[in-house]
């Protein structure tokens, strides 16, 4: 009776470590992996979003590649949208400003 009991703990060990290796094992060789080693397509991709992140860095808080048309365009849209809603500042969020009601109890 406790031989089967312990080849029964034996074999749950036993795949418990098996298991806990194979995880270990898959996780390892993603840690290990250095940039060189990546496929092309990893590498381009890795590539364009360490550029990109550059550049908005450098644009510091503005479109990314945003060239003088983009700009003029959007400048020519604000003022449309002056002239018809009036002045402003129509780059800011608006502010609600919503009073509480007077509410009058009703007798039943």
């Amino acid at each position: 009776m406790a031989l089967h009991k312990l080849f029964r703990l034996s074999s749950l060990f036993r795949s418990a470590v098996s298991l806990t290796l194979r995880r270990n094992f898959g996780l390892s060789a993603v840690l290990f992996n250095r940039a060189k080693d990546l496929d092309p397509i990893q590498k381009l991709f890795l590539d364009k979003i360490r550029d990109y992140s550059t550049k908005s860095k450098a644009a510091a808080g503005g479109i990314v590649d945003a060239g003088p048309s983009y700009e003029k365009g959007v400048s020519e849209e604000i003022t449309k949208l002056q002239r018809l809603y009036g002045t402003g500042d129509l780059t800011k969020f608006p502010d609600f400003k919503f009073t509480e009601p007077q509410l009058q109890e009703v007798a039943k």
